[in-house]
């Protein structure tokens, strides 16, 4: 059975999204948030944080863009794959909105962080330290806690990827172990969190199979193909 492919317009606006919430993403825990939290140390967390305000909430900011931006891709792609296999791809839009509407409520433990830091609760400066890293912690396990739902995301994308004929097979593949990858990580997160630093390079997979796919949607890949389903 023949389908007409999505519009070259719509896959690059998927692309576009897609590099966007790679920007931020990197750019959120990376350049902004990142250099900022010592989880082993309260006090200096609230000194750097004191000190860059403005990087901290930019790291709200990038992440709140990444998850709209995900919101977006998820019925953008959802279009895509639809003639594909329509429950399947319902399901990979449903997961991947899960993990957006996560992201999103999880800055909450941001902003938390924040208010304790400049003193806007009240409390002494060594309970209000010590509950903003609390905070920040909470918001480094509900990020992980999202990308198990963006695990199985990324399977179910990968195997539409693979069976629709619209990208190369091996883009599916990437992406598929990408969320093999997000689902052993946020697992030892959890459960086993002494291996989750020997583990963390693994996480150099998802980087690649997700910018792969996200440059092929930029060019348009399939836009001048058809798609053929049995």
């Amino acid at each position: 059975m023949t389908y007409q492919t999505p519009s070259t317009s719509t896959l690059r606006l998927a692309g576009l999204l897609y590099l966007a919430i790679i920007i931020c993403g990197i750019s959120a825990e990376v350049l902004f948030r990142g250099p900022l939290v010592d989880f082993g140390n309260a006090s200096a967390t609230a000194s750097a944080i004191r000190e860059a305000v403005g990087s901290f909430r930019l790291a709200i900011a990038a992440d709140i863009v990444m998850a709209t931006a995900d919101a977006a891709l998820a019925i953008l792609l959802y279009l895509v794959f639809r003639p594909v296999a329509p429950v399947l791809a319902l399901a990979a839009m449903v997961f991947r909105l899960i993990q957006s509407v996560m992201i999103a409520m999880n800055l909450m433990e941001m902003q938390s962080a924040l208010l304790l830091i400049t003193g806007a609760t009240g409390l002494d400066a060594p309970q209000a330290e010590a509950m903003a890293l609390h905070a920040l912690n909470l918001h480094a396990h509900g990020y992980d806690l999202g990308l198990v739902f963006f695990g199985i995301n990324s399977l179910l994308t990968g195997y539409l990827i693979w069976m629709s004929g619209l990208f190369p097979r091996l883009i599916g593949a990437g992406v598929a172990l990408a969320g093999l990858v997000y689902l052993t990580g946020s697992a030892l997160r959890f459960f086993e969190p002494a291996l989750f630093d020997t583990f963390a390079p693994a996480y150099g997979i998802t980087v690649l199979a997700e910018g792969a796919f996200c440059l092929v949607l930029l060019l348009g890949w399939a836009g001048q193909r058809r798609m053929r389903t049995a």
